[in-house]
């Protein structure tokens, strides 16, 4: 991934696993549906999970970091003392 810092790289990998985390448990508890992949418009969703143990800003703080700016917040839950937050990016 050319141009990206490690961290960012790094965040974005660990996003991925999260989706894909949220999404097989989902399925798994019988659930209907599962998150969205891209919001109406056609932007990407991304997860961030935190320690329930924590404040939701410091999971809405690492979504911000991420999309280098403001984001759209999707869904919120807490799953097995996880913050799990869905967003996008906001366009710039």
């Amino acid at each position: 991934m050319k141009g990206m810092s490690f961290f960012h790289s790094r965040a974005v990998a660990s996003a991925r696993l999260a989706l894909s985390i949220v999404a097989c448990a989902a399925a798994l508890a019988g659930c209907g549906g599962s998150a969205p992949l891209f919001t109406a418009d056609g932007r990407p969703t991304t997860v961030v999970q935190c320690s329930a143990s924590s404040a939701w800003d410091n999971c809405t703080e690492h979504a911000r970091a991420i999309c280098s700016g403001d984001i759209d917040i999707i869904q919120q839950s807490d799953i097995d003392g996880q913050h799990n937050l869905l967003f996008a990016c906001k366009t710039k």
